[in-house]
């Protein structure tokens, strides 16, 4: 079984959450998967620095900073074909919503970049499994927008610690044809007509053990629906 991991670069503020992936990456081994690292050869948004989150200066390659997390074996997302993955995950973290979307920007209203619309939608057409993680469910939403299927799937909850307006990203979800439930870091949401999967994670004001856990069970779920 060969799960898609799709980065948005390396670091939470300007691409991919770290441990969010590399614990991923455990998990796909662990159930006895082999993973399949997948970025774009394309410049982030910005780059942040992560001690004080503010703007630096430069640019940085999406394909090029998620080697740092693939040690240096990642496919070039416009060289990856349905046919290749059994199922995909895409991890958390900011770049979700700077690099993929334009979500941290325009909201719901904005674009999402036609490479991976294009895989996401595929993938759903052909039945294979997705499950975005944290902040992600933005990303697989945007990319099904408009069309005939209505994903359903979690964002966090407001019932428990959170950093983040978990109930404005319900209402954008929701304005681009998701429904959305609330689900706390000890449980994730299985949407079984389209096989989406989605997990809290740092959603959620809480420890890596609790993000460890949470995606050891999105994974296993995975796995089942394949």
């Amino acid at each position: 079984m060969t799960i898609g991991v799709l980065l948005s670069g390396c670091g939470v503020y300007d691409g991919s959450e770290i441990q969010e992936s590399v614990l991923t990456l455990l998990a796909i081994e662990e159930i006895g998967a082999k993973a399949l690292c997948i970025s774009v050869d394309a410049p982030q948004h910005h780059v942040v620095n992560h001690i004080t989150g503010e703007e630096m200066p430069g640019s940085r390659n999406m394909l090029v900073e998620s080697a740092r997390i693939a040690r240096g074996v990642v496919k070039n997302i416009r060289d990856v074909d349905p046919v290749d993955l059994d199922a995909l995950v895409i991890p958390g973290g900011f770049g979700s919503a700077k690099n993929f979307t334009k979500w941290a920007f325009d909201g719901p209203d904005g674009d999402i970049l036609p490479e991976v619309k294009l895989l996401l939608v595929n993938l759903v057409n052909v039945g294979k499994p997705i499950a975005p993680l944290c902040v992600s469910p933005v990303v697989l939403a945007k990319a099904l927008e408009g069309s005939d299927y209505s994903p359903s799937m979690t964002i966090g909850t407001d019932a428990e610690p959170t950093p983040y307006d978990i109930d404005g990203f319900m209402a954008g979800l929701e304005k681009i044809g998701a429904s959305v439930e609330k689900k706390t870091i000890r449980e994730i949401h299985i949407d079984r007509k389209n096989n989406i999967i989605t997990a809290p994670c740092y959603m959620q004001e809480v420890t890596i053990l609790d993000v460890r856990k949470n995606i050891r069970s999105a994974i296993e779920a995975l796995r089942d629906l394949v």
